[in-house]
């Protein structure tokens, strides 16, 4: 099969070659790629800057898969040749408390990706697709829109009448807006551009702060609620910068951690934290079942996925420096032809 493999890190290390195609064992699915899509993550592991030490060499890179069944084991029961599935990121969470090596067991590092022709996928693992979904929109789901999904309703028990504060207009951003919105909640949005504040609005947020030309965005938000904050932060960006959304959060608020965007660091002022009682969560994606449950709020709410752009296989390079200069939604690499 033709498959996209990292030899070294650094994009001019991504290759496009032959490998054998993956056999099923006894639980695996074989899959037919459709399309996959592309998260932080996935540039981060190309550049070397995400858990570089736990790498294999070469690598067929990309988590997030959907496809068609074209192969099952022996002993497969939850699912036949020709369904369509997504994969999941960590594949053996399927339910409850994480594991602590939840990591080991991730797709597109260090488990074989989605950037090939066909690809393994545990039975287990394996995400029905929805069905009025593309393979393209599917592919958008395992990472971005379970993140936003865990965050806000899994851990932050959202409801309606709540006000959130969502970072920027990427894939988890966007999908955060949507749900929130869907769920009755107030949605504030952060974002460097006009333009893209307009289109945002469009989707469902109720008001739009342009960091740049207010950078002490915060006080803003206060403003806006009257002084107390909101009930929610979905923090993308990291860094040092999660001292002001910490000041954005209302007394005993939620500050969902669940990107890098700034930094793996950053240097805390405590007192904020203490005074303000925030709750700071990590968000590690999710597990199967709430994927299963995330799906079906999807449908009920008639939730699509924001699309940037769909690039073809063949120019997976180009989606990658895509996704490093950012884009309105999530960026899409179409594998199998149509």
């Amino acid at each position: 099969m033709k498959a996209w493999q990292l030899h070294d890190f650094g994009l001019e290390n991504l290759r496009l070659g032959e490998v054998p195609t993956p056999t099923p064992g006894p639980h695996d699915l074989l899959i037919r790629v459709g399309a996959v899509s592309l998260n932080f993550r996935d540039k981060a592991i190309v550049d070397g800057i995400y858990e570089p030490q736990m790498i294999p060499k070469p690598l067929i890179p990309v988590s997030d898969a959907a496809g068609e069944v074209v192969q099952v084991g022996a002993a497969v029961t939850r699912f036949k040749v020709g369904d369509r599935v997504t994969s999941h990121l960590y594949s053996h969470w399927l339910a409850g408390e994480a594991a602590p090596d939840e990591p080991a067991y991730c797709f597109g590092a260090p488990l074989p990706g989605g950037l090939a022709e066909y690809m393994i996928i545990h039975e287990e693992s394996a995400v029905a697709a929805p069905a009025n979904m593309t393979d393209e929109e599917a592919a958008t789901l395992p990472i971005a829109a379970l993140t936003a999904w865990f965050s806000l309703v899994h851990y932050g028990k959202l409801q309606a009448g709540d006000s959130v504060l969502i970072q920027g207009t990427g894939g988890v951003a966007l999908f955060g807006v949507q749900i929130a919105r869907a769920l009755g909640a107030r949605v504030i949005v952060l974002t460097s551009s006009d333009a893209k504040g307009e289109r945002v609005k469009a989707l469902g947020a109720d008001e739009v702060i342009n960091y740049v030309r207010q950078p002490d965005w915060e006080n803003v938000v206060l403003a806006l609620t009257n002084g107390r904050g909101v009930d929610q932060v979905l923090e993308v960006v990291g860094g040092d910068g999660l001292n002001q959304s910490i000041q954005a959060t209302r007394p005993e608020g939620q500050v969902a951690v669940v990107g890098f965007l700034q930094g793996q660091t950053a240097q805390l002022n405590l007192m904020n934290v203490i005074f303000r009682k925030v709750r700071i969560q990590g968000i590690a994606v999710g597990h199967r079942q709430a994927f299963e449950e995330m799906n079906q709020a999807l449908a009920q709410h008639h939730i699509q996925p924001v699309i940037d752009t769909v690039y073809p296989f063949d120019q997976a390079k180009a989606a990658y420096e895509h996704q490093g200069r950012g884009g309105f939604g999530k960026i899409v690499i179409r594998v199998a032809l149509p």
